[in-house]
């Protein structure tokens, strides 16, 4: 069998370009149930990136709709908005949590029930701009369920 010199070039080239394992570690990925009829929930989680880099969006398969958000108080009342991207800084963990930074799902088909399981992809950006996709598993929990306790849960890497 003869191998082309320019295949082989090709072949090399593509490994030393070939992206790195993920640069994100995602922890305890859940999304909180819902009652019927009810459109939209919230998807929570812990992120830590390797290197400074910003969450640019989330979507799902299962979910039209899918955006980052913030709540804060503003002039004593609770806003919640839309973020363009989420800053993640290199080895600092962000947790996305409830009446914080979180993840809404919206225009949902269907209820949301305990022990469901939503796919998430999460985008990534780093300061070169360079783009990396996570692929997330969130359990849904019960309607009344908080972020768990620090060390509740075992690591997840993704």
């Amino acid at each position: 069998m003869h191998i082309k010199p320019s295949l082989v070039a090709a072949l090399c080239s593509a490994v030393l370009i070939a992206p790195a394992a993920a640069q994100l570690v995602v922890k305890d990925a859940w999304v909180r149930a819902t009652v019927p009829q009810q459109k939209a929930t919230g998807a929570f989680m812990q992120l830590t990136a390797a290197q400074d880099s910003k969450l640019v969006s989330v979507s799902s398969a299962a979910v039209p709709v899918v955006e980052v958000h913030e709540m804060k108080m503003q002039d004593g009342v609770m806003k919640m908005r839309p973020l363009p991207s989420l800053s993640l800084p290199a080895g600092k963990a962000v947790s996305l949590t409830p009446g914080g930074y979180h993840v809404m799902l919206m225009d949902l088909k269907q209820q949301l029930k305990p022990g469901d399981r939503v796919p998430l992809t999460l985008v990534i950006e780093n300061q070169g701009g360079k783009r990396e996709t996570v692929e997330v598993t969130a359990e849904v929990r019960a309607l009344g369920a908080a972020a768990p306790k620090a060390d509740e849960h075992a690591d997840h890497k993704h």
